[in-house]
């Protein structure tokens, strides 16, 4: 029985009359109890998943229960099956057995199942609900609608983009995310109420809220806007924005952007490994970054930059542009510091580039704020307390216009946190601190309850888990990559999504193995029947405290305590 709900530990003495009382009790000093603690790839969500609690749905064949599990924090599984830099894994305990579980493609899998399948989510009663406006129609804003929606809340999504999705559709390519997921998986938040109002820009927030009537406003216009970087250029140099080369690639409509045969893209991040690869898709025969530190420092995750190398985009390391003319940069050398910042060294070189892509980084548009009293921003992001309110009464705030890591999954985080911050605020209720921007929130439950320990890797019992090597994507052949923007990583199908779902060690968590039961050497482990909160229960009349089900117990689900006193 496998569960991610923490819960008190749990031992108890069988009613079972006088005649056995402390048989054993006083030969004891430490009694064993069961235990629920955190497993790290729950804690390790930045949308807060029960990772755990889903994947035990899965390993049983229970894929709509374990898809339910993940709507009741995340609405995209689908889409962050396919987007998510995936760091429960990067958490998980198996990996140091022999390899991570693969959490991200089991949630791929499930939600396309969802789709083939047509589960919805029932949409809820609307009586008490109140007005609140989403504005930006991203990650975060797209999460915060559907559990306002799911609060019971009327909620209205305005974007000045022709269609929803934010960087989820103008910033990552379809090659990684196929139109047709995230339109699908987007429409299940409109079938609950939700309501669109797109190429809807919004100059002024105050205005906006009282024009509406709106009892809230969260802000997620995110970060579009290129952060500029000077480069001394001619007037035959083309130079083009990041963003606005994936904008452009995703609109279509003015034609496919004109880039030349060799395209140099500046910077280091995800946004310029998408560039490149975007730039190769759309006819340049040569591709390449320049980037000014080496890829130790480089911020692009490293499984875009494998991609990027796979489909033959170059990497000129320790390089900075410091001019560009028609179809010549002039590149210097850098060298490292001690303290890993980039310095130049007076070494030029000449590279060939008929175009240059700026993927220096993004900032949020914070316009519409200008004279909003009682919010505070420091270096183009707005500050926001632990439940995504800013310092102005009723507006919250969230993903890229917030301090936090810039990723899709923690957008989608931050949007279900303020759902449930604007629904108490609404309510007038306290604030809940329980929430903190680098806390990943409970591991179960709606709201902030207190987090249990997380399982260490010592305390697993690995001998009981056999060698299970991870589960490898396919991947689309690196000869059709460069003409097509086909989907490159592929799913899971049902028998790999079974296989790879139970190589989960439930770590924590009792899994109901009988290990525990099988080992005591006197019979003091019952097997509850039906289960409870738990499988079993310690019979204390004979057990003698020897810690074997302890040792023995694969989840580190049991623990030794000292004998009360």
């Amino acid at each position: 029985m496998s569960s991610g709900t923490p819960a008190p530990p749990f031992a108890i003495t069988l009613d079972v009359g006088s005649s056995r009382a402390n048989l054993t009790g006083s030969w004891r000093t430490e009694r064993p109890q069961y235990v629920r603690l955190t497993a790290p790839c729950g804690a390790g969500c930045p949308a807060a998943e029960d990772v755990q609690q889903w994947l035990y749905h899965a390993e049983e064949g229970g894929y709509e229960a374990a898809w339910r599990k993940i709507m009741e924090r995340n609405p995209f599984p689908a889409v962050s099956g396919r987007i998510c830099y995936h760091p429960c894994e990067t958490a998980c305990n198996r990996a140091q057995l022999d390899e991570a579980v693969g959490i991200n493609s089991i949630e791929r899998f499930l939600g396309d199942q969802a789709l083939a399948a047509g589960w919805q989510i029932e949409r809820p009663a609307r009586d008490g609900g109140r007005r609140v406006l989403v504005i930006g129609a991203g990650p975060s804003g797209l999460s915060a609608a559907y559990h306002l929606a799911l609060l019971g809340h009327h909620v209205t999504v305005r974007d000045m983009a022709p269609a929803a999705g934010g960087m989820m559709r103008y910033g990552i390519p379809k090659y990684r995310l196929p139109r047709e997921i995230l339109d699908a998986e987007i429409a299940r938040i409109a079938a609950l109420g939700a309501e669109f109002q797109l190429g809807a820009h919004v100059s002024d927030v105050v205005a906006e809220r009282a024009a509406g009537s709106y009892d809230a406003v969260f802000l997620a216009v995110g970060a579009t806007l290129p952060q500029r970087t000077y480069i001394p250029a001619g007037s035959a140099a083309k130079i083009v924005d990041a963003i606005a080369l994936l904008r452009d690639a995703e609109d279509g409509s003015a034609g496919p952007p004109l880039l030349g045969r060799r395209v140099a893209v500046y910077g280091g991040g995800n946004t310029a490994m998408d560039a490149a690869r975007t730039a190769k898709r759309l006819g340049a025969e040569e591709s390449i970054i320049v980037y000014r530190r080496d890829r130790s420092h480089m911020p692009a995750h490293e499984s875009e930059l494998m991609e990027a190398l796979a489909e033959g985009i170059q990497v000129k390391w320790l390089t900075t542009i410091t001019a560009a003319d028609a179809g010549e940069l002039t590149v210097e050398r850098m060298e490292l510091d001690e303290h890993g910042r980039p310095q130049p060294t007076g070494e030029f070189e000449k590279l060939g580039a008929d175009a240059v892509v700026l993927a220096t980084g993004q900032v949020s548009d914070l316009s519409l704020l200008e004279g909003v009293a009682g919010i505070e921003t420091e270096d183009n992001v707005v500050k926001v307390d632990g439940n995504m309110m800013t310092g102005h009464a009723g507006i919250f705030a969230g993903g890229d216009m917030v301090p936090a890591e810039r990723t899709a999954t923690v957008a989608i985080g931050h949007g279900r946190r303020a759902a449930h911050g604007i629904d108490r605020w609404l309510r007038g209720e306290p604030a809940d601190e329980g929430w903190g921007l680098a806390d990943s929130a409970s591991a179960t439950g709606v709201g902030p309850a207190p987090m249990t320990a997380q399982v260490p890797f010592e305390r697993l019992n690995t001998w009981y888990y056999s060698d299970a090597p991870k589960t490898v994507r396919a991947e689309l052949d690196a000869v059709r990559r460069s003409s097509t923007f086909d989907e490159v990583v592929l799913g899971l199908d049902e028998s790999n999504a079974l296989f790879e779902a139970r190589r989960c060690m439930s770590c924590g968590n009792c899994l109901a193995c009988d290990n525990c039961y099988g080992v005591c050497p006197d019979n003091a482990v019952v097997k509850l029947d039906p289960p409870g909160a738990y499988a079993y229960a310690f019979d204390l009349d004979y057990c003698k405290g020897c810690g074997v089900c302890a040792a023995e117990c694969p989840c580190g689900a049991i623990e030794m305590v000292p004998e009360p006193i």
